[in-house]
């Protein structure tokens, strides 16, 4: 009898801590729910809700790996229980696992064949997994893939001719005219006389083709082949105002910002002077505003005060070509204005997940898709300040003995492998404990202040910054002082209620200085508008 009140007691402060934890998840304070189905788990592991909500919480942390552990054991403990495999599915659809995910929303959809919840995501699972297997069998070879960047000239992109009263053609044609009056008065010999024709000919055509912006365009206009400051804030109060950039000023761009990027190596040096000082920003996901924001309170890029942005521009926000396109013309204006490291998001595989593919498609071209995959690609991995500070994305690595070197010989012109150093600097992310443990998100590694430690210690340097984490304040310090995080989208995805951080650095001393910020309003578009049919169900 005292037995069967004891578990009963155990079952009841087990429920308590779930509805404690439920509440948690409902003010967005997911960590805090984790917590709490930790609790409940412990007094009582055999309920498959518990972990199947403790999954669900690791979702909205973007955690798929912890996320399709706890699915698993829900299943384990109760393989009829459906939102086992539900939440299971969720987190492989995160990670691009389609084919993982079909299986779990076919086993939901015989759980519950009457469910129409359950059979609207397994259709739009279906399709997923449709089209990738289409793309995969029309996709061509690395080794025979032809630049996007080398296809396009920017110069002919738009609806008027350079001149209105005479085409290209007829240009040329009194070009051979001219030509034909040179070679009679000058007597030239035969071989001269194509040559001068040809030359001419092709050269006038060549001028002639060059298309201007059609006059009834209304924004930020480029003159000539230089982006100028005044060109630059024109366009980010037109972005402001919910206006677009002409094609041909965003290829302009993007073109630009690709030839010095492929002229970096992977890991760049940065110098800040004696008095002059450094700001750092982390992710900044889609959300524009807040960018703007930034750069409000802490003054544009520019030579006197430079920027480094740590990587994740774009996903999730809505209004991310605004930003690719704000920081790469801050880029071609004054390169050593602005630095750009490569984060976890700039890949085709997050990108067609998480709503930047959808938003170019939508508001430039399927071309500039392509395009921006490519240019990505070229983007560095990480950056050193100082010769003291360094700055990653993701985080370390999962063997001891990486040096500066080893970086810098990373050749980083594809698109993320799932394992390796480039994924690790990408992905990876600080844990409490020391030592190494699995990936809360599938990907990459946890690492813990012995390992930042030693790699500091082997490298010569003095701290570690990256990003990759929602953190409450917009920033967190770890492993005794050795490595910040820091994260500049405040309220993440409209929801999580965090602040913004950046990082101002002054030489000699270079000491952080953390500054944080709150969201700022933006135009009624959600988060992941522009994203995949079954992304925008889960969020």
């Amino acid at each position: 009898m005292e037995t069967k009140n004891e578990n009963s007691d155990v079952s009841s402060r087990a429920e308590e801590m779930k509805n404690q934890a439920n509440e948690a998840f409902k003010g967005h304070k997911f960590s805090n729910a984790i917590d709490l189905y930790t609790k409940a788990i412990e007094l009582n592991g055999n309920n498959a809700v518990y972990w199947a909500n403790r999954a669900f919480a690791h979702t909205k942390l973007e955690e798929y790996g912890s996320a399709i552990q706890d699915a698993s054991k829900a299943i384990e403990v109760d393989p009829k229980y459906s939102k086992g495999y539900y939440r299971r599915g969720a987190a492989y659809l995160a990670m691009g696992k389609f084919k993982d995910a079909l299986k779990d929303f076919q086993q939901v959809k015989r759980i519950c064949p009457n469910d129409p919840d359950a059979a609207r995501k397994l259709k739009e699972c279906e399709k997923a997994v449709m089209k990738m297997k289409f793309e995969e069998a029309i996709s061509v070879p690395v080794s025979e893939r032809r630049s996007v960047a080398e296809s396009v000239d920017f110069h002919t992109i738009g609806n008027k001719p350079r001149s209105s009263s005479f085409l290209p053609t007829k240009t040329a044609l009194a070009a051979v005219v001219a030509a034909v009056m040179v070679v009679a008065v000058r007597g030239f010999a035969t071989t001269e006389i194509l040559m001068v024709l040809v030359s001419v000919v092709l050269g006038t055509y060549w001028w002639g083709s060059f298309s201007e912006v059609e006059p009834q365009y209304s924004g930020a206009r480029i003159e000539g082949e230089e982006v100028t400051l005044d060109f630059v804030k024109q366009m980010m109060e037109d972005f402001k105002n919910q206006k677009t950039l002409h094609k041909r000023y965003a290829y302009q761009i993007v073109l630009k910002t690709r030839q010095i990027l492929q002229a970096l190596p992977s890991l760049v040096d940065i110098n800040v002077p004696n008095g002059k000082h450094f700001t750092v920003c982390g992710d900044v996901h889609g959300q524009f505003y807040d960018l703007l924001n930034i750069f409000e309170l802490n003054g544009l890029p520019s030579e006197e005060n430079p920027y480094l942005f740590n990587g994740d521009f774009v996903d999730r926000g809505s209004f991310s070509v605004e930003i690719i396109l704000t920081l790469f013309a801050f880029k071609c204006m004054s390169p050593s204005s602005i630095y750009l490291a490569r984060g976890n998001h700039e890949s085709k595989s997050m990108n067609k997940i998480y709503g930047f593919e959808g938003e170019v498609r939508s508001k430039l071209s399927e071309k500039f898709v392509d395009l921006f995959a490519e240019v990505f690609c070229y983007l560095p991995l990480a950056h050193v300040i100082n010769e003291k500070i360094f700055v990653v994305h993701g985080g370390l690595f999962s063997v001891d003995g990486v040096k500066l070197s080893d970086i810098r010989a990373i050749d980083r012109f594809c698109e993320p492998p799932e394992e390796g150093l480039m994924c690790e600097l990408l992905w990876s992310d600080p844990q409490p404990l020391p030592g190494r443990g699995p990936s809360k998100r599938g990907v990459g590694l946890s690492f813990g202040g012995d390992v930042t430690k030693r790699f500091l210690e082997d490298n010569n340097l003095d701290l570690v910054v990256r990003s990759h984490e929602v953190k409450d304040e917009g920033y967190e310090v770890d492993h005794d002082g050795k490595l910040i995080t820091v994260f500049s989208a405040p309220n993440y995805c409209d929801q999580m209620g965090n602040k913004g951080a950046y990082i101002r650095f002054e030489a000699p001393d270079m000491k952080p200085n953390i500054v944080t910020f709150s969201a700022v309003p933006h135009p009624d578009v959600k988060p992941m508008a522009y994203a995949n049919n079954f992304m925008r169900m889960f969020n």
